[in-house]
């Protein structure tokens, strides 16, 4: 407990700061995370098999790229040029022709690849567009987060009786995951109607964000099962007594993918 206690203050005194001054600072520090996110994703998959050197250096290089792509934009609609899109599946699928060995690299392995470029660098991507957006979204989005599962654990541990979904996180409980989706719903929406905007309606607002803090435990889940699936506790042991990245902004991520798609009523 006391260094996971450590290694959070240390996260809090790092991420904290750049959040606030934003612009390069803070795009550097997602271009880190991203190529973290995907160093997580790619080492788990290669316990089981690994990917030639070569098209992994290319994976980092597009998850950078994508995680920085149009930043500079305030808007969350925006252009997606396809000829990238059509460079990365002819990069990731061509390879099975000259490698001509199913055993060393395969279409699951191609479709592995591109997936997790394109997953891990939009998401974070959208991180800092929001932080660009205005900084007072993504705090909301972090409050979600935060809050739902501190709680789901404070609750979980207290009265949590009855299993969430024991085979994907043996943890979880149904108790927990309502005493953390009804406090996360309740302060981010005090935050959203207090900070952000307090014309809109307050009960659109809880039931907004009610649906994001499902969904926060919903990527928890989905993350869990990812690693359920490669046998492995932790995607790494980056953040001692965390775990790794994905780990941690598991909820994040999702949250951020969900708001995207609710920005024309929010």
């Amino acid at each position: 407990m006391k260094t996971r206690i450590i290694s959070a203050i240390i996260i809090v005194a790092i991420f904290i700061p750049l959040l606030i001054v934003g612009e390069l600072p803070f795009a550097i520090l997602m271009s880190i995370l991203s190529i973290m996110g995907l160093y997580e994703l790619l080492k788990v998959r290669e316990s089981k098999k690994k990917f030639p050197v070569v098209l992994k250096v290319f994976a980092y290089a597009l998850t950078v790229y994508f995680c920085l792509y149009n930043t500079s934009s305030l808007e969350f609609y925006k252009h997606v040029d396809y000829r990238v899109m059509a460079f990365i599946i002819f990069l990731f699928l061509s390879p099975m022709v000259f490698i001509n060995d199913t055993k060393k690299y395969n279409l699951n392995d191609a479709l592995f690849l591109i997936g997790s470029v394109l997953f891990i660098g939009f998401s974070f991507n959208l991180i800092l567009i929001a932080r660009n957006y205005d900084i007072t979204y993504i705090i909301y989005l972090l409050l979600i987060t935060t809050i739902t599962d501190t709680f789901a654990l404070f609750t979980g541990s207290l009265v949590g009786e009855h299993k969430l979904c024991p085979k994907i996180s043996p943890k979880k409980t149904v108790e927990g995951l309502i005493g953390g989706v009804l406090m996360g719903t309740f302060v981010a929406s005090a935050f959203y109607n207090t900070v952000i905007n307090s014309n809109i309606s307050l009960v659109l607002v809880i039931v907004l964000t009610f649906g994001l803090a499902l969904v926060g435990q919903l990527g928890d889940l989905v993350f869990s099962s990812i690693k359920r699936y490669y046998d492995v506790k932790d995607f790494s042991e980056i953040i001692p007594g965390h775990g790794g990245i994905l780990d941690r902004f598991d909820s994040l991520i999702f949250v951020t993918l969900a708001f995207t798609l609710l920005l024309g009523i929010l």
